[in-house]
C-alpha cells in the first residue's frame, strides 16, 4: 500500500514531494518498532537497526524503479556535466527524502522517549566522537543521563575519525550500488537516523530546539549525503557499463573515466564536509 503513494516519474518532476514520503516512512517505522518490539527483552536491543530496516522496506520499491530509470538514461550520457544534467532531479529527490527521514526520526525519537529506538545510532555517534569512552558516552546520552558537552578528541583526531568513517560509508555505498543499486537506500536511512540521534543529543531532547539542531548538522550533513549519492550513481553507472558493453569496449572506457571522476568529486566533498564539521561548525555552536 505505502509504495503506491508515489509515482517515481512524478517524484523527478517535483523532488520536494519526497520530503513528505520520507517523513511518513520514517515516522511509521519508529511507531512500528516502538509498539511492536519495544517490550520484547531481546528484539528491543536491536531497535535501532529495525527502525532502519522498516524504513528501507518501505522505500525499496521507489528506489528500485528510480534507479532502473536512471540506469537507462546513463546510456545517453557522455560527460560529467551530462551525468549531472541527466540525474540531478533524482539526486534532489533523494536529498528531500533524506531530510524527511531526519525530521521524522528526530521528532518521533523525542516524542516516544524510548532510548532503544536509536540505540545503535547513539553507539555509532559515541564510537566516532568518543572512541575511548564508548560505554560512558552511551550512558551519558541516554534519556535519563545528563547531557553535557564532551571533547574527548582534539580537532585533528576528530577530523581523521570522521573522515575515515565517512570514507568507509562511501565505499560501502559503492559496493551496495554495484551489487544492488536500490540497496543504497540503506545508507540513506542509516545516516539519517545517526544524524537524528546527534540532533537529539545536541538539543538535549527538546522538540522546540530541533530546528537549531537541523542547522547544526545539515551544514555538513547535506554535503555528506550528496557525496554518498554521487558514489551510488557512479556505482550504478559502472555496473550498467560492464553489463552492457563489457570491459574491453571503448564505451566502457568512457564510462570508467566518468565513474572515476564522480568518485573523486565525492571524496573532495567528504573532505570538505569533515573540515566544516570539525573546524567551522563548532565556532557557530559553542
Amino acid at each position: 500500500m505505502l509504495e503506491s503513494l508515489i509515482n517515481p516519474k512524478r517524484a523527478e518532476k517535483g523532488p520536494w514531494k519526497m520530503f513528505f514520503i520520507g517523513f511518513l516512512y520514517a515516522f511509521i517505522s519508529l511507531l512500528l518498532v516502538h509498539f511492536l518490539f519495544g517490550g520484547d527483552p531481546v528484539l528491543s536491543k536491536f531497535s535501532g537497526l529495525m527502525v532502519v530496516l522498516f524504513c528501507v522496506m518501505f522505500s525499496m520499491p521507489f528506489m528500485y524503479f528510480i534507479f532502473k530509470q536512471e540506469e537507462i538514461e546513463d546510456e545517453e550520457t557522455e560527460s560529467i556535466l551530462g551525468v549531472w544534467k541527466m540525474h540531478k532531479d533524482a539526486i534532489y529527490a533523494f536529498l528531500w527524502l533524506f531530510l524527511g527521514f531526519i525530521i521524522a526520526f528526530s521528532i518521533g525519537y523525542i516524542l516516544l522517549h524510548d532510548s532503544n529506538l536509536l540505540n545503535a545510532q547513539i553507539e555509532t555517534y559515541c564510537n566516532i566522537n568518543s572512541p575511548g569512552q564508548v560505554n560512558d558516552c552511551i550512558q551519558q546520552y541516554s534519556f535519563t543521563g545528563k547531557i553535557i558537552s564532551t571533547n574527548a578528541l582534539d580537532n585533528g583526531a576528530r577530523f581523521l575519525s570522521i573522515l575515515g568513517n565517512n570514507l568507509g560509508v562511501m565505499v560501502f555505498t559503492l559496493i551496495f550500488s554495484l551489487i544492488f543499486g536500490a540497496g543504497a537506500i540503506f545508507v540513506l536511512a542509516w545516516n539519517a537516523s545517526v544524524i537524528s540521534a546527534a540532533i537529539g543529543i545536541f538539543t538535549s531532547y527538546k522538540i522546540s530546539e530541533i530546528p537549531l539542531g537541523l542547522i547544526r548538522y545539515m551544514i555538513h550533513g547535506f554535503p555528506e549525503i550528496a557525496a554518498y549519492f554521487i558514489t551510488a550513481l557512479a556505482g550504478g553507472i559502472l555496473g550498467v557499463g560492464v553489463i552492457r558493453h563489457g570491459v574491453g569496449n571503448k564505451k566502457f572506457i568512457r564510462v570508467l573515466l566518468n565513474v572515476i571522476a564522480l568518485i573523486f568529486i565525492a571524496v573532495i566533498i567528504l573532505v570538505g564536509a569533515a573540515i566544516i564539521e570539525v573546524y567551522f561548525t563548532p565556532l557557530l555552536f559553542q
